[in-house]
């Protein structure tokens, strides 16, 4: 293990337990414990420097659950997923080099989150930041650039008519730009006003859901979709209408969903209830993260071809975090909301 000068302590947002909104309850702590403070790295794990850290609403959605949140994630916590930085330490059989910039995810419910000055980063989950592309750019892909990655490129071939229901958010704007370097047709969903972003991150169609009837426009046309991937999923007809504007056996893959008993039943009679008696007419499943380092190589190749270009809503100082998960819950960010933990993005 090659062993770097580090400070004694850390900045970092904690929060100690979770009885409130995280914006409300997370605190700044400029003394916190490094994540290798108690224990040293293992096979594979390197410590990271975070530049700069991308929001997911999986942030927040898990320790706001009011009983499995509070249980799930050991206390002081350190919320984010997303990173970018700098390789100051490493431990045995790693894919990267002490000094080297990376990028990347870490895995949920641990202490030690992306915003805080350093992490401790996976062999899977930790990769070369590609050439010209810079830490906050490459920071927000780790959560929506990986799941939208994962969804297409086994589901998809060149030629494909894909609908993607949500395209200006997180995972949308990777959607559409990703479905197009896989060489498909894409038609997306979003409002009036973010239609001109969409079009130009590729899309050939886009349907303004707050004007127009989608399930109706998509089932009118004659020519069907190969694929779906649903990044809003609170539009229950969109699945069950999906027979009338998909070709049989089309995937529906959804990435996240409301916490709550309609969403709960709706995916219950999707899941369990057979075709025969009126059940899902279509593979349904959700999307999931699943860290891959191969995959990340695989994106960060089309990031330095130019194929895919993170969408940055806005960046916020770290001292505003609180702040930023605050826009983050509006639903209303166009692409990515990143914190820039360190320095001014001169890597």
């Amino acid at each position: 293990m090659v062993m770097a000068r580090l400070p004694p302590t850390m900045r970092a947002w904690q929060w100690t337990q979770c009885n409130d909104t995280l914006e409300n309850a997370i605190q700044f702590n400029d003394a916190a414990p490094l994540p290798i403070s108690k224990l040293s790295l293992g096979p594979g794990e390197s410590l990271i420097e975070v530049h700069a850290a991308a929001l997911n609403p999986v942030d927040y959605k898990l320790p706001e659950l009011p009983v499995v949140g509070r249980m799930a994630i050991p206390k002081p916590a350190t919320p984010g997923l997303d990173f970018a930085g700098k390789v100051v330490e490493i431990g045995s059989d790693c894919n990267v080099k002490v000094g080297q910039m990376v990028f990347g995810k870490l895995e949920p419910k641990q202490p030690f989150g992306t915003l805080g000055d350093y992490i401790i980063g996976s062999r899977a989950g930790t990769v070369p930041l590609p050439e010209g592309v810079s830490t906050e750019q490459a920071a927000t892909v780790g959560v929506c650039g990986l799941v939208t990655y994962q969804a297409l490129a086994p589901n998809v071939k060149s030629g494909d008519r894909v609908f993607i229901n949500g395209g200006s958010g997180g995972t949308g704007t990777f959607a559409i730009q990703i479905a197009k370097a896989l060489g498909c047709y894409v038609t997306t969903t979003c409002s009036g006003s973010n239609a001109q972003l969409c079009k130009d991150l590729g899309a050939d169609e886009v349907i303004d859901y707050r004007e127009s009837h989608v399930t109706s426009i998509l089932s009118a046309s004659e020519k069907k979709y190969d694929f779906v991937l649903d990044n809003v999923g609170r539009n229950f007809e969109l699945y069950w209408k999906s027979p009338e504007f998909t070709r049989p056996g089309a995937k529906y893959v959804q990435i996240g969903s409301d916490a709550n008993l309609s969403s709960a039943y709706d995916l219950a009679c999707r899941f369990l209830v057979p075709k025969s008696l009126g059940g899902g007419q279509r593979p349904f499943s959700f999307g999931m993260a699943a860290t891959n380092f191969e995959h990340f190589m695989e994106i960060g190749e089309l990031l330095a071809q130019g194929k895919v270009k993170p969408v940055i809503d806005e960046v916020f100082a770290f001292e505003e975090a609180p702040k930023a998960y605050v826009k983050l819950k509006t639903g209303r960010a166009k692409g990515k909301i990143v914190v820039r933990v360190r320095g001014h993005n001169k890597e």
